[in-house]
């Protein structure tokens, strides 16, 4: 696997992607390639401080904060064209093979505001990442679902995944650190599914983006403490699947 490093232009993120099963998009080219301002990404980030407790930790843990929804997005006619279409709400579901600690069940979680899902910069965010994924996967259409996460250190301790290094059974990953306030640790760790290689980084600017091949590299993100009396780590997961969403 690679080094880290910051690609010089956005081929250079697909071409990543497919050597190395993972790249990353610095803020700068995220925001010029969908496009968007600078604050168009503080207006989307504002509902991040309106999540409700994900009630789902197995752990006993009360450091998350989270909403989900979903999304079909088909470009089968016209990439240029794609058609994203949010799908009545749903339950979010694992195997237990990909998720030993919170899988084999359906967990309900609050949906996304819709005044989020309605923004032109998510909207945009859909639709150009879709068909950036499926230039290095050819698939017509893209079942995503939509994770935004708060793990805050109100407890002394948060957990971005609690469970561990893993993968999502889905075929591609792309997550978006947010915001980090006040905190230490978080560091992400992106590794060989089936080999010995990873790397090892903290993201930490705003708006910056980590795209996984999901079927060929597994990942974690390490606990975060404060640094003094309260913090927080805000993400946007986003997953994207062909053939439809993962169910029992």
């Amino acid at each position: 696997m690679r080094s880290l490093s910051t690609p010089a232009q956005l081929d250079d993120v697909g071409a990543a992607l497919r050597h190395d099963g993972w790249a990353l998009m610095p803020r700068d080219m995220l925001l010029h390639w969908l496009p968007a301002q600078a604050a168009d990404a503080d207006t989307l980030h504002a509902s991040w401080s309106d999540l409700p407790p994900d009630t789902h930790l197995r752990d006993g843990g009360h450091y998350r904060f989270r909403r989900h929804s979903c999304f079909v997005l088909d470009h089968a006619h016209d990439a240029a064209h794609a058609t994203l279409t949010q799908t009545p709400h749903r339950a979010h579901w694992q195997p237990v093979t990909y998720n030993a600690l919170h899988g084999g069940f359906e967990r309900w979680f609050e949906p996304m505001h819709a005044s989020t899902t309605a923004h032109p910069m998510w909207q945009a965010l859909l639709t150009r990442l879709g068909s950036l994924l499926a230039e290095v996967k050819p698939v017509r259409t893209w079942f995503i679902e939509a994770h935004q996460f708060r793990v805050d250190t109100a407890g002394g301790i948060g957990r971005p995944t609690p469970e561990g290094a893993h993968r999502d059974g889905v075929d591609f990953v792309a997550v978006l650190m947010l915001e980090r306030q006040g905190i230490k640790g978080g560091e992400t760790r992106v590794f060989e599914a089936d080999g010995p290689n990873g790397v090892r980084f903290t993201l930490t600017e705003p708006w910056s983006m980590m795209l996984l091949d999901d079927e060929r590299v597994i990942h974690e993100s390490t606990p975060i403490q404060p640094l003094s009396d309260h913090g927080w780590r805000d993400t946007l997961v986003l997953t994207f699947r062909q053939g439809g969403f993962q169910g029992p």
